[in-house]
């Protein structure tokens, strides 16, 4: 019984998929052509967002990198620098 019931609540997800493709395709404010140039532009413009944002991350990234290395620098200057005056006593 509760096969049954699976099928036909199956069944209704279909038809309604269906009715609300059809009706899309009757009141579609574009036409196919205009449709599919403007997914191609929006397509575009996401590739270009992205890109430009991976340019952003990396440059971030470079960033930090290079602050870590100054701040790596100094540490490892004060430790040969403790170091001397260690020895020196």
């Amino acid at each position: 019984m509760a096969q049954d019931n699976k099928g036909t609540r199956v069944g209704f997800l279909l038809a309604g998929i269906g009715i609300g493709v059809a009706i899309g395709i009757l009141f579609a404010p574009r036409s196919g052509e205009e449709t599919r140039e403007l997914i191609g532009k929006k397509a575009d413009e996401g590739r270009d967002y992205i890109a430009g944002k991976t340019r952003e991350f990396r440059q971030q990234a470079e960033d930090y990198l290079e602050k870590g290395r100054k701040k790596a620098e100094r540490i490892a200057d004060a430790g040969r620098t403790f170091a001397e005056k260690v020895a020196v006593i």
